[in-house]
């Protein structure tokens, strides 16, 4: 008489996995595409300039495209189980929009983030049925979640390296596609330019694939905040670049290139001092009558110097960029004078430039 051999059966597990993944295709569904606005410029300039609004997530930020993909991979890889608890290290967005599908599953979220994240933040992740676990050196921030991940037994999401393989960059839905779909009937669909920040990478990964994947003549620009580690790397072409600080523009800007970051997509790297970025967002959100962030703000820096090169060429034409948050996560911080005096910024400089270029397209070199 034969013996049968031992068997391991972990296939009804699959049937919690079915429904997780049913019920974040289910979010998806219930949420409309992000709008694509039209930012104020003078008309006879002929070029226009669009900002993907990604504030009106459920969420509010451009992270909750990237808390569903790594959810969707995480699972989809077996990684996550019923009542696996999820860790993250976020410097507070991604955190936000990955605690509101940890809800969505019945499971557990816990943030690793920078003391010094804004108290907006916290408090968001915190409504989205989350907690902060804190930490004093941001350049931590990876082993520490990886060390909490191993001792609750969880799945440490890990963004920064995740973020460019979880989006299906030939399309899918993705950022990318979104943009050129409500492009098409502009008066000049391919933009000439599209800019964005660098938190993970994983947004300018998808953006530069697609562009060259539809052969499509658009470049890429990426804006990087003081103390970031991406400008450095770009320049330098070292995917080991540090600066070993932490940016005071939240969701953009890293001490390391991260793993997500592909340079060879990116045609320009633009750093953007952390006060231009700050002025860039008071002067948008006055221009269009909302309070936006500070990442956005550092977005508009580079657009508009970019716009100013196409005016000094004698093109039209059209550039996107991103509204990745709105401001009033901000209210403490870049919309108050007394943080900024604190943080020894200095406006004036930064909106000479601003309304010099309203008035007259020019940018400073």
């Amino acid at each position: 008489m034969t013996t049968p051999g031992a068997v391991v059966d972990r296939s009804a597990a699959r049937d919690w996995v079915d429904n997780a993944v049913r019920l974040i295709e289910a979010d998806a569904q219930r949420s409309a595409d992000t709008h694509l606005l039209r930012y104020p410029l003078p008309g006879d300039w002929g070029i226009a300039l669009y900002l993907k609004d990604e504030s009106t997530h459920i969420t509010g930020s451009l992270k909750h495209r990237l808390a569903r993909s790594l959810f969707l991979y995480a699972l989809c890889n077996g990684w996550i189980r019923e009542g696996t608890p999820i860790i993250e290290a976020s410097s507070g967005s991604t955190a936000v929009s990955e605690a509101y599908f940890a809800r969505l599953l019945g499971l557990d979220f816990v943030a690793v983030v920078p003391r010094r994240t804004s108290p907006a933040k916290v408090a968001l992740i915190e409504a989205q049925g989350g907690r902060c676990h804190y930490i004093d050196r941001p350049p931590e921030i990876y082993t520490e979640a990886q060390r909490l991940a191993d001792e609750l037994g969880g799945c440490f999401m890990d963004q920064f390296t995740n973020a460019e393989r979880v989006t299906d960059w030939r399309g899918n839905n993705n950022i990318a596609e979104s943009i050129y779909s409500q492009m098409r009937l502009e008066r000049h669909p391919v933009p000439e330019w599209i800019v964005v920040g660098a938190g993970t990478g994983g947004t300018s990964a998808t953006l530069g694939r697609y562009i060259r994947y539809r052969r499509h003549r658009t470049r890429l620009a990426v804006v990087d905040p003081e103390n970031s580690a991406f400008f450095g790397g770009y320049e330098t072409g070292s995917a080991d670049y540090t600066t070993g600080m932490s940016s005071r523009i939240e969701g953009i800007g890293r001490p390391r290139v991260e793993p997500s970051f592909v340079p060879e997509v990116v045609d320009r790297m633009v750093r953007v001092p952390d006060a231009a970025s700050i002025a860039a967002m008071r002067h948008a959100s006055a221009a269009l009558g909302r309070r936006v962030g500070g990442s956005t703000g550092t977005n508009l820096w580079g657009a508009f110097g970019l716009i100013a090169e196409m005016l000094a060429a004698g093109r039209e034409g059209s550039v996107v960029t991103l509204l990745c948050d709105g401001g009033e996560r901000y209210a403490d911080t870049y919309f108050s004078d007394e943080w900024v005096a604190a943080e020894g910024m200095d406006l004036a400089g930064p909106l000479a430039v601003l309304e010099k270029f309203t008035a007259t397209g020019r940018w400073p070199r």
